[in-house]
């Protein structure tokens, strides 16, 4: 199958104009990227760590499987008076770039729009374009918190595909404009681990619809170990698990884990 994702037109508009908060990973990731240059954000999107990053005088790259979310953070970029940043439209399992780095940063993106070969395939690929020592961190929610948990029960996927919520949620953009975004789960396969969705992006202009953009996602769902034996089956050392966003070991009562391995 062909990697994809969601994160087209109307919905990388909507990222590019309301997904600016870095919250606590752009201070925890950001502490690696100092640390360790040149760095790659892996799935940077719009940028919401790579911006802020820049600005900070990092000298850090970016790649994403989106055309669209790439050419709003060159946009970004630019208009806060950043050099054209360098960004590679390449989906992770085949990352070939001609620079190595000292850090590589994945954010919110394993598991999002491949199967568990091109999964794989990513991790490698990753390795690769480390730096011997090289250091790779990687967050991950871990599948139990989230909503659609119940889904995952012959009687939730009974339920399934779930209607859309009616309203959405609608949000003005920095130029008047109203944009809508609807989500909806549609599959789960349990013992793939297989999770599919849909959001909907609308746009408003004055009180009328001039836009309705769906587009469907593919979410392979991995439990903290699953990553560990992963990471190193890739080739990496020294695998870590930590808390979210902190230097602690983990808790079950954990929504996120974030992993640092080495090449």
């Amino acid at each position: 199958m062909s990697a994809q994702t969601w994160h087209y037109g109307v919905i990388a508009t909507w990222w590019s104009e309301f997904n600016l908060d870095g919250g606590d990973e752009l201070d925890y990731f950001g502490r690696f990227v100092a640390d360790g240059q040149p760095a790659l954000e892996v799935a940077c999107g719009t940028g919401r760590l790579l911006i802020p990053w820049l600005h900070a005088g990092y000298d850090v790259d970016g790649a994403d499987i989106s055309p669209d979310m790439l050419r709003l953070c060159r946009e970004r970029a630019v208009r806060e008076g950043l050099p054209a940043p360098d960004l590679h439209a390449q989906a992770v399992h085949e990352l070939d770039v001609p620079r190595r780095y000292r850090t590589i940063v994945m954010c919110g993106g394993f598991g999002l729009g491949g199967d568990r070969r091109q999964d794989e395939e990513g991790l490698r690929r990753i390795k690769h374009h480390l730096e011997p020592g090289g250091t790779f961190l990687l967050d991950h929610e871990v599948p139990y918190v989230q909503a659609n948990w119940r889904a995952w029960t012959p009687a939730g996927r009974r339920e399934l595909p779930r209607a859309w919520p009616e309203p959405g949620e609608r949000r003005q953009g920095s130029d008047g404009t109203e944009y809508e975004l609807r989500h909806r789960l549609v599959d789960v396969d349990p013992l793939a681990q297989r999770i599919t969705s849909e959001l909907r992006g609308l746009v408003w202009k004055d009180g009328e619809l001039v836009a309705d953009e769906t587009h469907g996602l593919k979410l392979t769902s991995y439990f903290p170990e699953e990553i560990v034996l992963l990471l190193e089956r890739a080739g990496f050392v020294d695998v870590e698990m930590r808390g979210a966003y902190r230097d602690g070991p983990p808790t079950r009562d954990d929504e996120f884990v974030v992993f640092s391995a080495r090449a």
